[in-house]
């Protein structure tokens, strides 16, 4: 904490600015509240946040997370542009039941309006279960639209395809992609990913190698 404290002094002294900022775990409120002021800062000169609210899946927090992690990233959602948040988070986030065997559209497009209430602008929810049918869900404050992506699952897990896909899509937009063409490049990209390391044999078992798949979707490197 004190390391980020001194690193963001450093940076407002060196008059450094970004086109965009994502974050990532927090590992104390008081973190967050560093990072979230930052953000709101370089928010006012034109910088985008992208927030992934890293804390839980299938129902319940990672280990180390705690009530407090929670608080930490409802205060980074206070600042975000655009939230990442999987379908249990953004129950954590926004206090809401969590449905092991999914929910409706109107559903998922309340809890999208949850999350919109803390204060993210736009927002996707991955790994939900819509109408019996595996998507990602979410709102484009541009165009004030709500959308759905199905997809389907591949039952396998690696970590780190939440971190690609959060990465791929903000990177995707940097570059001047909209929101829906972000998604599908991101969603694109980490289904490549993931079916690149199932076919290798020597795959290692700590993520994917995302960087052999990188040659199969030109259009994410595209500016």
């Amino acid at each position: 904490t004190s390391y980020i404290e001194e690193a963001l002094q450093k940076w407002n002294e060196l008059g450094i600015h970004f086109d965009a900022i994502t974050t990532g775990f927090m590992a104390s409120e008081r973190q967050a509240k560093l990072v979230a002021r930052y953000c709101r800062e370089q928010a006012a000169l034109g910088t985008d946040i992208y927030v992934d609210p890293v804390m839980g899946d299938y129902g319940k927090l990672y280990g180390g997370a705690s009530e407090s992690t929670v608080r930490c990233m409802k205060e980074m959602l206070s600042v975000s542009h655009l939230c990442f948040p999987n379908y249990t988070e953004a129950c954590l986030l926004t206090d809401s039941e969590y449905k092991e065997e999914g929910i409706s559209q109107k559903e998922a497009y309340e809890l999208i309006d949850k999350l919109r209430a803390i204060g993210s602008h736009s927002v996707l929810i991955t790994s939900c279960i819509v109408e019996g049918q595996h998507a990602v869900v979410g709102f484009n404050h541009l165009t004030e639209e709500y959308f759905l992506l199905p997809y389907e699952e591949i039952p396998v897990q690696f970590p780190g395809t939440g971190d690609i896909f959060s990465a791929a899509c903000a990177g995707a937009m940097v570059r001047g992609k909209s929101l829906p063409e972000a998604l599908r490049l991101a969603a694109d990209f980490t289904l490549a990913c993931i079916q690149v390391t199932c076919r290798d044999p020597n795959a290692p078992w700590y993520g994917v190698e995302f960087e052999k798949a990188l040659h199969l979707l030109p259009g994410l490197l595209e500016g």
